[in-house]
């Protein structure tokens, strides 16, 4: 079952104008939030990045932050599994084609769910590979901007190279991944990029470094160099629907050893234990239980 503007239906029965902005510039903006137990992660602070980025693409939005928990609540609810994700997306509307923003348009919005499958046990057992590329996307990266077809360029370099994902370089500097957070690890300290405009604020990536303060796991939120990234002794990529993983080869050299290091090990666990009392218990979110 799938919301669209109103209407909860099978995801077959719906329809999009063609003349929609979504369809016609990219013209609008999503969130993925994973759910557990028939619970979304951290819900306040999805919401909070949906509202930043319908901001900076100056499209109002189009329902209250309690409307759109009732509206994800029945589509979670409106499908079979206990853990879901729910991808949500708005647009700025149908109008005719032209590149002002149109008036008096309503948003179009449309909310579906999938089955949530953690990363296979053998893939966290061995690490993944990525490959590296230049940043060649817009300066706006902190917008959930649903015309993502830089990053689908991107992260396909990476499928044909055999590879997970593409870490993503820009004038010297790590910026992210193409579908992902990275997080580097030497000499024991965890290093992470800075929330700017030219990385998207991930929310799995907050709570690494959450669960780092509680865990007094020494870390840095700096610019990270090149150098830095491909002398790492351990590579995190980080998203709502990958959890935490171990990248274990760039560019087909062996990253620290070439096998899952003692910082994944311990943040996966620290997640892992989050996860399971945060939100398949009764503990509240913003007090991860970390001891």
């Amino acid at each position: 079952m799938i919301y669209l503007n109103g209407d909860f239906m099978p995801i077959e029965e719906a329809r999009v104008p063609v003349l929609d902005r979504g369809f016609i510039f990219g013209d609008g903006v999503y969130e993925v939030i994973p759910v557990y137990s028939r619970k979304a992660f951290r819900l306040a602070e999805h919401l909070l990045r949906l509202q930043h980025s319908l901001d900076g693409i100056r499209l109002q939005n189009p329902h209250s932050d309690s409307e759109w928990s009732n509206l994800l609540e029945q589509i979670i609810a409106g499908n079979e599994h206990d853990d879901q994700y729910v991808y949500l997306h708005v647009t700025r509307g149908v109008a005719r084609r032209d590149h002002a923003f149109p008036k008096g348009v309503v948003p179009t919005v449309f909310i579906m769910s999938n089955p949530l499958l953690a990363p296979p046990a053998e893939l966290l057992a061995a690490g993944v590979a990525a490959i590296t590329a230049n940043d060649n996307r817009w300066l706006r990266c902190d917008i959930k901007a649903i015309s993502l077809l830089p990053n689908v360029l991107l992260r396909q370099m990476a499928v044909d190279a055999g590879a997970m994902e593409t870490v993503l370089l820009r004038e010297g500097f790590m910026t992210e991944g193409a579908a992902s957070n990275i997080f580097v690890a030497k000499n024991g300290v965890l290093l992470a990029p800075p929330k700017n405009h030219l990385m998207l604020p991930g929310i799995t990536y907050d709570v690494v470094l959450e669960l780092a303060a509680a865990e007094k796991i020494p870390y840095e939120v700096r610019a990270i160099s090149e150098y830095e990234v491909r002398t790492a002794q351990e590579l995190l990529l980080t998203s709502s629907t990958k959890e935490i993983m171990p990248i274990t080869r760039l560019d087909g050299k062996p990253v620290g050893e070439g096998k899952p290091g003692a910082m994944f090990a311990l943040l996966y666990r620290l997640y892992q234990r989050y996860k399971h009392n945060v939100m398949r218990g009764n503990l509240p979110v913003s007090s991860p239980d970390v001891s």
